[in-house]
């Protein structure tokens, strides 16, 4: 491994994330570990130069504070504590530290060296995926979002025709996405593409399901199953490849942290899966990610193109998901792309999308009485999608786009903005 690492033990701290990004933007690598790594686990990790006891207002579980391991202060590392109190630290703080104090610890106190970029981070990903895999297969999840187009050209830039790419339409996709990701990647990338459309077999398997969690957990498993049932087409195939990023990680729930969502790719998985996982941007923020991209000579259409949730429209088909609240989502979510693309506003705002809930409200329709659902909007900009502002899209577009919503798709009688930041809500609705 080309870089230094400072490894974060999480004390029951809400600020892990922000610690975790300041140690990165002064250009050495840091990750994020449980409280109770033992010292063996510790030693296994490359390059570790310091460890920072993280404590906060979770600290406390189940009546008891829990504490690292005594092992833990006899691995060697230089060891500071911010808001802990651990007698065998040399460094106390008493709240998140300051760019200086981190600087000091880094760099003179932990010998750290600033060599945290995308090009070693891609170097180092691609020894490790090949040292994992050898002379195997990996089996791609590829949903032609950001994070698996990533991890798609990183694979292949590892192990080349030894990556089977998987593009599954689970019939949540958005409207033309399927067509657009067997384009880009079988025509225009030259790889090792199949096709599934398995849109019957998961609107089966979610039909009455309301429960979000729910939702995310059938779609992962049924994720799984199909890429067995691929798998068993090929020869030598042992991996599974995933887009797994560090907010999926992190949202999901640690021993300290409290869950936020669970992510399909990570909450979602079967106990029983008979695949080893392949997941070299785990480690990852969202806009790290796209730097990760951009190293890898992704065109900047694929890098910046618009996050897409791997349940797809499922989680914005609020509750039990129907055909026609289904419908209705996709083509006002295709309306609200357009229309933005117009307005310029594709390369102003990280995420932007439609949800339809599973309720009506009255209307009038052709001077008569009705009973349809709304459509609300949301678009969201942020940098690391742990925490997120409402863009504030001028009125005469937001006119535009609800009178074509009102005007084009069927069952909808009602458009409503979202101005909810993150926190207290979450991105996504579900």
């Amino acid at each position: 491994m080309k870089q230094d690492m400072i490894v974060i033990l999480d004390l029951g701290s809400t600020e892990n994330t922000t610690l975790a990004r300041a140690i990165r933007d002064l250009g050495v690598y840091s990750e994020i570990h449980p409280h109770d790594i033992t010292a063996r686990e510790l030693k296994e990790l490359e390059n570790v130069k310091g460890i920072i006891l993280n404590g906060g207002e979770n600290r406390v579980v189940d009546g008891q504070a829990i504490d690292v391991l005594p092992e833990i202060y006899g691995c060697g590392y230089p060891v500071a504590a911010i808001d802990h109190q651990a007698a065998q630290c040399e460094t106390k703080l008493e709240a998140l530290p300051d760019t200086n104090w981190l600087k000091e610890f880094l760099f003179n106190v932990c010998k750290a060296e600033p060599n945290w970029n995308m090009k070693n981070f891609v170097e180092d990903q691609v020894e490790l995926v090949r040292r994992q895999v050898g002379d195997k297969k990996v089996l791609l999840a590829l949903s032609g979002g950001v994070d698996s187009s990533v991890v798609a050209a990183l694979l292949l830039k590892a192990i080349g025709q030894q990556l089977v790419c998987v593009h599954v339409n689970h019939g949540l996709m958005r409207k033309g996405e399927s067509e657009s990701v067997v384009s880009v990647f079988r025509d225009q990338l030259s790889a090792n593409l199949v096709y599934v459309d398995a849109t019957e077999r998961f609107l089966g398997k979610l039909a009455g399901v309301a429960d979000p969690e729910e939702k995310r957990k059938i779609i992962g498993s049924e994720f799984i199953r199909v890429f067995e049932e691929e798998a068993r087409k090929q020869e030598g195939i042992d991996f599974l490849g995933q887009g797994t990023i560090y907010p999926d990680i992190i949202e999901s729930g640690t021993k300290t942290a409290k869950m936020v969502k669970s992510h399909h790719n990570v909450g979602g998985l079967p106990e029983d899966m008979k695949f080893e996982l392949v997941e070299p941007l785990k480690q990852l923020f969202k806009d790290e990610v796209r730097a990760c991209g951009l190293e890898l000579g992704l065109p900047d259409s694929m890098v910046f193109r618009q996050p897409f949730p791997g349940p797809g429209l499922g989680v914005r088909c609020l509750g039990a998901i129907t055909r026609e609240r289904l419908e209705a989502v996709r083509e006002a979510d295709a309306i609200l792309r357009e229309e933005f693309e117009n307005a310029g506003l594709n390369k102003k705002v990280w995420q932007y999308f439609t949800i339809v809930p599973d309720f009506k409200s009255v209307g009038v329709k052709d001077n008569a009485r009705c009973f349809e659902y709304p459509v609300i909007i949301r678009a969201v900009n942020t940098v690391d999608a742990m925490t997120a502002t409402i863009e504030q899209v001028e009125w005469p577009v937001l006119l535009r786009i609800t009178d074509r919503i009102l005007k084009e798709v069927e069952n909808v009688n009602r458009v409503c903005y979202d101005l909810s930041p993150k926190p207290t809500a979450t991105i996504e609705w579900e």
